[in-house]
C-alpha cells in the first residue's frame, strides 16, 4: 500500500468533525417543511388539488394566473422556501395565483391519458378559477411538461385564455439532445407499461442518476460536507434532495403517449398529436405568448422550447433566455432577481 493509498480523509483536505456533522444530519432523514405560502385546497379529486394562494398585497390583478405543474416531481419547487419561492414572488408582485397540483396515480389509472389531463382536469380548474375571479379568460402558466400540456390546452379551448406563459415546454423533440431525450427515444415503454401499468418513481430514479453522475453523486456530498456550518446553504440542499426524490409514478396511457407521440413519433409540433378525437394544432394558438427557456437546462434542451414560438400564431410573442439551468429558472436567487421580475412585468401589462 502507497502513502498516497493509507491517506485518512483529514490529510485528504476533509475535516472530519465536519464529515460527522453531515453523517448525522442525512441520518436524521430528510423531514423539512416545504410549499409554506398560505393557501386554500378550492377543489380536490382523486388525481389533483386546485390550490388558491392567500393575497400577499394589497390590488390585486383582475386576471388570475393558474399554474399547472408538470406530472413529474412535486409541486412545491415552485415554492421551495420564502425567499426562492416562484409563488410567492407573484404573489408580492400582485397577482391571484392558482395551483394545478398533481397527486399520484395508481394501477388503477392505467388508462388516464394526457385527454383526462388537459381536457377534463385542467379544464375544470380553469373554469373554477373563472368562477372564483368572475373573469372571462385567465393566464395559463405552465413548467415543463405542465407547459406542453398548457399549450395544448390553449390550442384547444382559446376562448378561456388571455396569456399563455410557458417555462421550458417539451415542443421540438428532434432538437432535443438531453439525456432523458434520448433514453426516451430508446424506451420500451409499451412493455413497460403492460406489465406494471405505469411509470415507477425508480426508473426516473435511474434517468437522474445518469445525467451527471458527478455532480449528482460525489460532488454534491462532497459541497454539502463542506459548507455543513453554512445553514443556508444545508436548508436548500435538503430541500433540493427532497424535490429530487420525492417523484410519483405516471399514468401508463399518459407515459407512453409522452414517449411515443412525442419523444418518438415527435408529433406535438407536427401538430398531430391526438387528445382523444381532437387533434392539438399549435398554430391555432394567437394568444400572448411569453416562453422561458435556461440556455444550461440538462432536462429540456432549449433548442426543444423555442419553436413553440415559431410555430403558433400569435402576434404578441416574446422569447426570453437566461444563463441558467432547468431547476434555477424557478428555484433559486438567480430567478428571483433576474427571471421573475421580467415575467412578471410581462403578465401584469396584459393582465388589465
Amino acid at each position: 500500500m502507497t502513502s498516497q493509498e493509507r491517506k485518512t480523509p483529514e490529510r485528504s483536505g476533509f475535516d472530519l468533525s465536519k464529515v460527522a456533522k453531515t453523517v448525522e444530519l442525512l441520518s436524521r432523514g430528510n423531514h423539512i417543511s416545504v410549499g409554506d405560502t398560505p393557501n386554500d385546497i378550492v377543489c380536490e379529486t382523486r388525481l389533483y388539488r386546485l390550490l388558491h394562494y392567500r393575497s400577499l398585497v394589497k390590488g390585486v390583478s383582475s386576471t388570475p394566473i393558474l399554474v399547472v405543474y408538470a406530472l413529474v416531481n412535486r409541486s412545491y419547487v415552485l415554492d421551495l422556501q420564502p425567499n426562492k419561492s416562484w409563488i410567492r414572488h407573484l404573489l408580492m408582485q400582485g397577482f391571484d395565483v392558482y395551483l394545478l397540483d398533481w397527486k399520484s396515480p395508481t394501477r388503477l389509472d392505467k388508462y388516464v391519458s394526457f385527454d383526462d389531463y388537459v381536457n377534463s382536469y385542467i379544464d375544470d380548474c380553469v373554469e373554477i378559477v373563472q368562477n372564483n375571479n368572475s373573469s372571462d379568460k385567465i393566464t395559463l402558466h405552465g413548467y415543463c411538461m405542465g407547459s406542453s400540456m398548457s399549450a395544448m390546452y390553449t390550442s384547444l379551448h382559446q376562448e378561456k385564455i388571455k396569456n399563455l406563459v410557458t417555462i421550458a415546454p417539451v415542443i421540438d423533440t428532434s432538437k432535443d439532445t438531453t439525456v432523458i431525450a434520448n433514453i426516451s427515444k430508446q424506451m420500451d415503454i409499451d412493455k413497460l407499461v403492460s406489465y406494471i401499468g405505469y411509470l415507477p418513481p425508480e426508473k426516473l430514479y435511474e434517468c437522474y442518476a445518469i445525467l451527471k453522475p458527478f455532480k449528482q453523486g460525489v460532488n454534491k456530498y462532497y459541497n454539502l460536507v463542506e459548507n455543513i456550518d453554512n445553514e443556508s446553504f444545508v436548508q436548500n440542499f435538503l430541500r433540493i434532495e427532497k424535490w429530487l426524490y420525492d417523484t410519483p409514478p405516471i399514468a401508463g396511457e399518459t407515459i407512453k403517449q409522452w414517449i411515443n407521440d412525442i419523444y418518438k413519433k415527435n408529433l406535438l409540433v407536427k401538430n398531430q398529436f391526438r387528445l382523444g378525437t381532437a387533434i392539438v394544432n399549435l398554430k391555432k394558438i394567437n394568444v400572448p405568448l411569453l416562453n422561458i427557456v435556461a440556455e444550461e437546462d440538462h432536462l429540456v434542451s432549449p433548442e426543444c422550447s423555442v419553436p413553440l414560438n415559431e410555430v403558433v400564431s400569435s402576434e404578441d410573442k416574446r422569447l426570453i433566455r437566461f444563463h441558467t439551468g432547468h431547476v434555477g429558472l424557478i428555484a433559486s436567487s438567480y430567478s428571483q432577481n433576474n427571471v421573475l421580475p421580467k415575467v412578471g412585468q410581462w403578465i401584469k401589462s396584459r393582465s388589465t
